[in-house]
């Protein structure tokens, strides 16, 4: 009779906890009735810190509809459309996405595009899947971007970023870095619809001139920083106005590129000198070497200029 009575009082929290409630009866549970479950005793409170204290992977979107922020850099080599397009069409409120991954499609594009009116900030470098029909589907329905980085996305050219510019004009950081279609027909249209533009990334925009550079000066006021190292077509004339309003700029001024030239210069020039004395390699022709050294460093420094 006292054997029947204890089999009839068995409370869940007597069956072993890792030997049977971890792995048998809590991994089917979703997350929000674990949260739950952890607030109606201790008991079951330290039960559930033994099932995540063990749990090796936990699955947060299929039951996530409230994502703010979503960063996927970390995923770019196992991530694709298939495992994001479900999370991207039940988060409707996502203002940050990090789509930096190789293994996705333009669908995933236009899927945020779609279900993301509120986004502000979108993270695209190196995604060489990105083309003008998905940017122009992100601008079209997320006119609030504020930043977006097109690192490296290298079908996009001058007639997309141009489209961009014209509707999302609340853009206040862009990066069109290592992209040899940007032309100063993109940074000029940028500068004359985004008046807030802070930050700005032309790092190995090849075909980008002064012209744009100037206009850039014109149209933005409140430019911050400005990167245009390996714009080869960039020079002085036309960042000096933007080093006088304290723009920070990734290029330093020719006399400061040329004094580092000469210290570099004149710290090789004793090294050399003396490996040639080592050696007893041309002994007397020590001056010529020199001269041609310090010749060197003068046409390097005119270059520069």
């Amino acid at each position: 009779m006292d054997e029947e009575a204890q089999m009839q009082t068995c409370h869940l929290l007597d069956l072993p906890w890792e030997d049977v409630l971890v792995p048998h009866i809590l991994c089917f549970l979703p997350l929000q009735h674990l949260v739950s479950l952890q607030r109606v005793s201790m008991q079951f409170h330290s039960l559930i810190q033994v099932y995540l204290t063990n749990c090796r992977t936990f699955d947060l979107s299929s039951d996530n509809k409230v994502l703010h922020s979503l960063c996927l850099s970390s995923c770019s080599e196992w991530v694709t459309d298939k495992e994001l397009l479900p999370v991207i069409g039940q988060n409707q409120h996502l203002q940050r996405v990090d789509m930096s991954c190789v293994g996705l499609t333009r669908h995933s594009l236009v899927a945020v595009s779609l279900s993301c009116m509120h986004l502000q900030h979108l993270g695209l470098a190196h995604c060489e899947w990105v083309d003008s029909l998905s940017l122009r589907s992100l601008a079209d329905h997320c006119g609030g971007l504020q930043s977006i980085n097109i690192t490296a996305c290298r079908q996009l050219k001058d007639d997309a970023i141009c489209y961009m510019a014209k509707k999302c004009l609340k853009l206040r950081s862009l990066s069109l870095a290592v992209n040899a279609n940007v032309t100063d027909e993109s940074v000029e249209e940028v500068a004359k619809n985004c008046r807030g533009l802070e930050q700005l990334d032309l790092t190995g925009c090849l075909r980008v001139r002064n012209q744009s550079i100037r206009t850039l000066a014109e149209y933005c006021p409140k430019l911050l920083s400005l990167k245009v190292n390996h714009c080869h077509n960039v020079t002085e004339s036309s960042l000096d106005p933007l080093r006088k309003r304290n723009v920070v700029i990734d290029v330093e001024p020719p006399l400061q590129r040329a004094l580092c030239f000469f210290r570099m210069c004149w710290g090789l020039l004793p090294l050399s000198i003396s490996r040639y004395r080592q050696r007893a390699i041309y002994p007397s022709n020590t001056g010529v070497f020199i001269k041609a050294a310090a010749l060197s460093c003068i046409t390097c420094a005119r270059e520069l200029f």
